[in-house]
């Protein structure tokens, strides 16, 4: 366990973190280039979006304060000073900028809200910025008042559509978001607003049949007639984790009926034989769609073995065995890592997005503190079980 556990703190503070905050950054207004090469050199897309920033200002601010490395630190302030003063519009966040920096989409979009929530609920954690409170609320008060569906759940974006194609993954983010939230507020509008989310999952997400969690439906919520059949295992791994920190919150237990599930389903039919995640499955005849697999998917996968599995010798292995093969096939010395691989495991040429840091710091993190957790427990029964002389 200590070996992975140093390996993991390697990669993601030495690594990953040291080269994007040496690299990733402008220089002067301290915003997040939205995707770099391999060899960390700038990868102009055309736009800056705010959950790119929002993604970033998350991952900074959760390493600075579980890492005593006060560069962390010092680059949070003109991180949230850029996103509020370049997204925040007419008292609603947009999309994006362009490559000058000016509005290039100005919609409000629920997904990047989702990102907002969280990522200023950890900021105010490391800063005690009141700013970022009076921020969470009104972006809260917005999507009350402004995206909410009377069909349930939230609409894609402002303004709205409502002919467009639902999906569960901008709730999953806002359940993600607000979980957050309420962490740092204890504000119970924040707890009330997750229960609904999960109620949503209950009743329009989560179909008990397959064991699936749907992701694409109509304005009623019924299954899109072309895209309802699709499901990502990396969002059933994401869920699980999720169910389990929701049950900390409000002790549902359909919440770990649902996460059991969805464990169940993802890991017979979304694990590779050859290692990783695929892409996506059927829903109900679990053919496998797409055989190619992001890195996102395994690190959400790490955290919901760190949070599902009971500890003991096959939780340990499956850890092993997937922190293995994430060093093998994706992550590299000097931190960058592969975004794609194929379906026979070999990388894909591919920049490094802004938006993956999320994704790789956490999941590594939730297995740092799962090793940390292990052997505090395995020094504690062996100084409890030394002979008394």
């Amino acid at each position: 366990m200590n070996l992975i556990k140093k390996n993991c703190q390697n990669f993601v503070f030495n690594g990953l973190l040291h080269q994007w905050n040496k690299n990733g950054f402008h220089s002067t207004q301290g915003y997040s280039f939205e995707s770099l090469t391999s060899t960390w050199e700038i990868n102009p897309v055309g736009r800056t979006r705010l959950l790119t920033q929002c993604r970033q200002l998350y991952t900074f601010s959760h390493a600075s304060l579980v890492d005593n490395n006060p560069e962390w630190k010092a680059r949070l302030a003109p991180l949230f000073s850029f996103i509020t003063q370049n997204y925040f519009k007419s008292d609603r966040w947009i999309f994006s900028l362009d490559d000058k920096l000016t509005p290039l989409d100005e919609k409000s979009d629920a997904y990047a809200l989702a990102f907002v929530l969280l990522s200023f609920s950890y900021y105010y954690q490391a800063t005690r910025d009141e700013k970022a409170l009076e921020l969470i609320e009104s972006t809260h008060l917005f999507l009350q008042e402004k995206m909410r569906s009377n069909k349930g759940g939230y609409y894609e974006s402002f303004p709205i559509d409502s002919l467009s194609i639902r999906r569960q993954n901008p709730h999953m983010h806002l359940l993600e978001g607000y979980i957050a939230a309420y962490h740092a507020t204890k504000s119970e509008p924040y707890k009330l607003a997750l229960i609904e989310l999960l109620s949503l999952a209950k009743t329009h997400f989560f179909d008990a049949e397959t064991k699936s969690l749907r992701e694409f439906f109509n304005s009623d919520w019924s299954y899109n007639l072309n895209t309802g059949h699709i499901i990502e295992p990396g969002h059933h791994f994401e869920w699980v984790w999720l169910l389990h920190q929701s049950y900390k919150i409000d002790a549902d237990p359909e919440y770990l009926i649902m996460a059991d599930a969805l464990w169940e389903k993802a890991t017979q039919y979304g694990l590779d034989p050859k290692g990783g995640v695929y892409n996506q499955i059927h829903a109900k005849t679990n053919q496998v769609l797409d055989k190619e697999k992001r890195i996102w998917p395994l690190t959400e996968y790490l955290k919901a073995l760190c949070a599902h599995l009971e500890d003991g010798p096959n939780k340990v292995e499956q850890i092993k065995n997937a922190i293995s093969f994430i060093f093998t096939h994706y992550l590299h010395r000097d931190g960058h890592w592969n975004e794609f691989l194929d379906a026979d495991n070999k990388p894909k040429d591919h920049p490094l997005p802004g938006t993956s840091s999320y994704h790789i710091f956490l999941g590594l993190w939730e297995v740092i503190q799962w090793c940390q957790i292990s052997m505090d427990r395995t020094n504690t029964l062996s100084h409890v079980n030394q002979p008394q002389i």
